[in-house]
């Protein structure tokens, strides 16, 4: 008897669900803004994405097009989204660059953090945030603590 392995191969744990409106535009987006690759996409006779998966970098991201009656809405339909994503990467200037010539806005310039390290924040069309960031130091917890005190102190 074959046994099924719970986690299909080459996913992870937990996985993003981005619900959109225009799945179509955020995958062409993802790919300019992120490099993202698309794995495959199951649309209906309309051509709405009902189910996609994209990599970007080592992760995976499932998408969809809004579905109402299912309850899967976007950011756009309820006004934001308090989730926000974030993307380690090897260069993160050259990724903000990217990302804003594609069409997010930046919502928080680059900066080197107390926790080691430089990032930046944008918004996507979408409506969903991205912090991108690259490590330039390793901050062990308590370092990271004690100057995360002194900077609310201040």
């Amino acid at each position: 008897m074959q046994t099924v392995n719970p986690v299909p191969k080459d996913h992870q744990t937990a996985t993003a669900y981005l619900v959109v409106k225009g799945a179509v535009q955020a995958i062409a987006f993802y790919q300019q803004a992120f490099g993202a690759v698309e794995l495959f996409r199951l649309t209906d006779p309309s051509g709405r994405i009902g189910h996609a998966e994209i990599m970007i970098g080592t992760s995976r991201l499932f998408l969809a097009d809004e579905w109402p009656d299912f309850g899967a809405l976007s950011p756009a339909s309820i006004g934001g989204s308090p989730v926000s994503m974030h993307l380690y990467l090897p260069d993160v200037d050259a990724a903000v660059e990217r990302a804003t010539k594609a069409g997010a806005n930046l919502l928080r310039p680059i900066e080197n953090m107390f926790y080691g390290d430089r990032t930046g924040m944008v918004v996507d069309p979408f409506g969903y945030k991205w912090h991108l960031a690259s490590r330039i130091e390793e901050v062990a917890p308590a370092e990271m603590q004690r100057r995360w005190t002194q900077a609310m102190q201040a």
